[in-house]
């Protein structure tokens, strides 16, 4: 029928997303992706660093997807037609990716850098069918399309349909795949639409993605729901919350830096479970020598109030902080890296379109002890450090402390308190 697709826009990403389509349709949204309102909650992903390097990777590979589907260099139309090629496909990717990134700051007032690599793949995917045939000019409308589509079918799927599709399958390979398909029947050079070839081409570019589509449909309902009623499709919810590493591989987590995992030690039968001594520990009678204070010299521990200051802190505000309590005499702390959210209004952040209605973001905790230097020098000296006007400058939290033992030497109250204030 003269049917094009150079390199598989639709006989590969097409065919991809409407099995995705159905298997998620299928298999049915993650554990808490939707409330009980309906409404999508956003699900972060793990690390945002590996994605972007995952994007990158193929984008340098579908130099070869596109670029080798020529079959052949021999010859100077073919060298130059796979050069055309090369240039049409990066430049579809660059437009694409810099329209999504465009586009997702103005709907969401930040640009949705998830989003914006989808973005670029969403434009690698138009342009594989039509990278032979349109000139430059098509191929940076086809990836500001490509660009434009991306958002706005991620949200329709989630927000309207209710199909869970973490990382944007359906609508990158399905619908921007079927989209510049046709695009090609109103773009090429030679035969399309817009360049006088009347409509023929583009109506047999609708017969080919029509014909994908209920083909691919009718063949993964089919294989999904033999999946599903013989070994099962979906995992336990137990097994779902807890992740796949510990019931399929019997590791706590792949994740380190995403779920924090808890090691203990192997016990013999009768011992007491405790955890394993430190490399070159000591016992705690002779690890160092302790001059004993006589009783009547120690100071009670209940005879000087001892207060604990928390402050929760900006990570790159930390530094100051740190210069602040030493300047007035508070040199001793604990500092932790935490994530933690606050009801910051009018704030909103989304994720892939969605409202997140609990953004742990990375903050600072200062842990401090204080008996002599005043309260609320520490309090003030704290907020004047932290200030900025913003919402999210932090927040101070001021407990009494009933005592503080020295491990070491076994002082307590303010005696204990030496050498670290």
């Amino acid at each position: 029928m003269g049917f094009h697709d150079f390199a598989g826009s639709t006989a590969v990403h097409l065919c991809g997303g409407v099995a995705a389509l159905v298997g998620a349709k299928i298999l049915g949204p993650r554990i808490g992706k939707y409330g009980k309102d309906g409404k999508p909650r956003a699900i972060l992903g793990h690390n945002l660093a590996l994605g972007a390097l995952g994007v990158f990777i193929l984008w340098f590979c579908w130099f070869g997807f596109n670029g080798a589907s020529t079959v052949s260099m021999t010859g100077d139309s073919t060298i130059f037609a796979a050069g055309s090629i090369f240039f049409n496909t990066n430049l579809a990717a660059a437009a694409a990716a810099l329209c999504t990134m465009i586009f997702t700051w103005l709907r969401y007032g930040k640009p949705d850098v998830a989003m914006s690599l989808n973005g670029a793949l969403a434009g690698l995917v138009a342009i594989t069918a039509g990278c032979d045939l349109v000139s430059p000019v098509g191929a940076a409308i086809i990836g500001i399309c490509a660009g434009i589509v991306l958002p706005l079918s991620v949200e329709l799927f989630d927000k309207v349909f209710k199909i869970d599709d973490p990382v944007g399958a359906i609508s990158i390979h399905g619908v921007c795949g079927a989209m510049g398909t046709l695009m090609v029947g109103l773009l090429a050079t030679d035969g399309g639409l817009f360049y006088g070839g009347g409509a023929s081409f583009l109506g047999i570019q609708c017969v080919g993605v029509v014909a994908e589509v209920v083909w691919v449909a009718v063949i993964m309902t089919i294989v999904f729901q033999i999946v599903k009623h013989t070994i099962g499709l979906r995992v336990s919810p137990a097994e779902e919350l807890e992740g796949l590493d510990i019931h399929e591989h019997g590791l706590p987590s792949a994740y380190p830096d995403f779920v924090m995992a808890t090691t203990m030690t192997k016990v013999e039968d009768g011992m007491e479970e405790m955890p394993a001594p430190a490399p070159n520990g000591a016992h705690i009678d002779v690890a160092v020598p302790v001059q004993v204070v006589s009783e009547p010299s120690r100071v009670a521990a209940s005879d000087v109030k001892l207060t604990k200051v928390t402050i929760i802190c900006n990570q790159a505000r930390f530094e100051d902080l740190q210069v602040a309590m030493n300047a007035i005499g508070v040199s001793g702390m604990t500092v932790t890296q935490v994530l933690g959210c606050g009801i910051q209004k009018g704030r909103t952040e989304y994720y892939r379109g969605v409202a997140l209605s609990m953004n742990l973001l990375p903050k600072i905790q200062v842990d401090v002890v204080v008996c002599k230097v005043p309260v609320s020098e520490v309090v003030e000296t704290a907020r004047k450090t932290l200030y900025t006007g913003n919402i999210g400058d932090g927040k101070i939290f001021v407990y009494d402390v009933e005592n503080v033992i020295k491990i070491r030497t076994g002082e307590q109250g303010m005696e204990a308190m030496q050498g670290i204030e």
